[in-house]
């Protein structure tokens, strides 16, 4: 069964590539979602959960999924999703490279999709899944948009700020603290798929043809 099957979530990307967002919340891109020749071969599957459990593995599935699209455009492979009682109301990305914009994040682009759907930009009750822990901006960005919870598949010791290198949610006069899930949630296979970018990126084209 698809991922998405009986999930609610809205096409927040389709079109083209990603110059700013439209007005009265029009998230369809400019451009085109075509991969760089030189982008490695995606080796990875998408996950097909099934519908039965809601769990945090359901929703951190169709945060790794997104992952997969961004490293099919070319992108460090991240995805995040955002849920509100049950429902997707944010699903994205990382499109720094196709957008040309330093805060394309998959968190920040699914943070403004989430507020645009519910029509204010308070994410009270809300919970985030992320594949990698959230950088400086993005972990600001989820304490002032009063997310309820966060939950990050694989740490990041050099500029994570959920707890890597710093945490952000645990300033002592911050007016907004939120519920943290700090790895165990598909954290190998989301550390793989990153770690997998990466060292095929660093390879001359052609030699890792064949990889697993």
């Amino acid at each position: 069964m698809h991922p998405a099957a009986g999930v609610s979530i809205p096409n927040f990307t389709s079109g083209a590539r990603h110059r700013g967002f439209a007005p009265r919340g029009d998230f369809r891109l400019i451009g085109s979602l075509v991969a760089s020749p030189d982008t490695p071969h995606c080796p990875f599957q998408k996950r097909f959960p099934s519908q039965l459990v809601r769990d945090d593995a359901f929703y951190m599935s169709l945060a790794y999924n997104q992952a997969i699209d961004a490293w099919r455009e070319d992108e460090v492979p991240i995805g995040a999703v955002i849920v509100s009682a049950g429902e997707v109301i944010g699903s994205a990305h990382n499109r720094v490279e196709g957008a040309q914009d330093p805060t394309a994040h998959a968190e920040m682009l699914a943070i403004t999709q989430a507020a645009s759907r519910l029509g204010g930009w308070r994410l009270e009750g809300a919970t985030i899944y992320v594949t990698k822990e959230p950088c400086p901006m993005c972990s600001g960005a989820l304490v002032m948009s009063r997310v309820k919870r966060v939950c990050y598949a694989v740490g990041d010791p050099k500029m994570g700020c959920l707890g890597g290198a710093a945490n952000l949610n645990e300033l002592p006069r911050s007016n907004h603290h939120f519920e943290l899930t700090q790895g165990g949630v598909m954290e190998d296979e989301c550390r793989d798929l990153l770690q997998a970018f990466f060292r095929l990126k660093r390879m001359e084209p052609g030699e890792g043809e064949g990889v697993d």
